[in-house]
């Protein structure tokens, strides 16, 4: 669903409010957070999608290490997971669904959590995900609120699951690209996020389907401040921007553009091809990691020494405009 709908559809609800509600539905965060008592607080999120590449238990893989992050970018600790099924069992061989979830729990496990349980439907079409549940010490809890002016802007993974996917759908994509993009998408944010506490990073979130910008976006709203974001730096999947210009876009990239675009600046090559990256829906997508300047190049030494992939994208500028924006230069 896109983000102006759901915006929308939520505006309606009467949210609620509670002195251990650390974090809930009303700060476009990645999870809800309670606090059980002033040492533990718990993470609780859910995710579940339609599969995107054809081989079952990566899709596994893939819709679990999407689940999972959202514990992740809040700076937790998975604890234990519940499949979430959609299934055309009368249609359909048992064993799809059987790999499917073999591949979830391989990275449920990988995780360090539990699978306990789960919940499945008959379904015209399959639908697989996880409900997560994590802790956090309150102290730690990183939310997407609290980037500073002046603190840099981290992403970790490349950008372009979603136009990819697409390419593979469409059998456009060779076995290479698709190899790496189901790579990509199956690998946890876990050593990531570790990273981004130990480094005590100010703000912290993942990129999924709002793509970069919206994601950031979050972010400046929650801290009232604008970005510096630079298109160059922007690390991304092999063939990525060769389908971009083709035309090879999913849904949700002009979903995601006509909501935001209002909100964008751009200051070089307006008319690119390669600027639908920045609105790019993402399955399983990398952290966006803020931290001060003066700690920026040590965190990026220690995510490559740890093998992961990661770039600094930008920076966060005082707020000018009525509301954050994000300025692309």
């Amino acid at each position: 669903m896109g983000p102006g709908d759901l915006d929308d559809i939520l505006s309606y609800l009467t949210l609620p409010s509670h002195p251990d509600l650390m974090v809930g539905a009303g700060t476009h965060d990645d999870a809800g957070v309670y606090r059980l008592r002033p040492d533990l607080a718990i993470i609780q999120t859910l995710d579940f999608f339609t599969p995107i590449v054809d081989d079952p238990f990566s899709f596994g893989q893939i819709a679990a290490a999407n689940a999972l992050s959202d514990v992740y970018a809040m700076g937790g600790t998975p604890l234990t997971a519940m499949n979430i099924v959609g299934f055309p069992i009368e249609t359909m061989d048992k064993d799809i669904l059987r790999q499917i979830l073999l591949g979830g729990l391989s990275k449920i496990e990988e995780a360090g959590a539990l699978l306990v349980g789960g919940h499945s439907i008959k379904d015209d079409e399959i639908k697989y995900g996880l409900s997560v549940t994590g802790t956090v010490h309150p102290d730690k809890l990183k939310t997407n609120q609290g980037a500073v002016a002046g603190d840099r802007l981290i992403l970790t993974k490349q950008l372009g699951t979603g136009i990819l996917a697409t390419a593979v759908k469409r059998k456009l994509a060779t076995s290479a690209e698709t190899e790496l993009l189901t790579q990509t998408m199956a690998q946890l944010n876990r050593i990531a996020s570790e990273l981004a506490v130990r480094f005590n990073c100010s703000a912290l979130t993942d990129v999924t389907g709002f793509g970069l910008v919206g994601h950031a976006l979050e972010i400046c709203d929650a801290s009232k401040v604008s970005l510096k974001l630079s298109l160059n730096a922007l690390p991304l999947l092999s063939g990525a921007e060769k389908y971009a210009v083709q035309g090879v876009l999913p849904g949700g990239c002009k979903t995601n553009q006509k909501y935001y675009h209002p909100r964008v600046n751009m200051l070089t090559q307006p008319d690119s091809p390669k600027n639908w990256l920045l609105y790019d829906p993402q399955t399983s997508g990398g952290l966006l990691i803020c931290v001060p300047e003066d700690v920026a190049s040590e965190l990026l030494r220690s995510l490559d020494k740890a093998g992961i992939l990661a770039a600094m994208i930008g920076s966060f500028i005082p707020q000018e405009s009525t509301c954050p924006e994000i300025i692309v230069a």
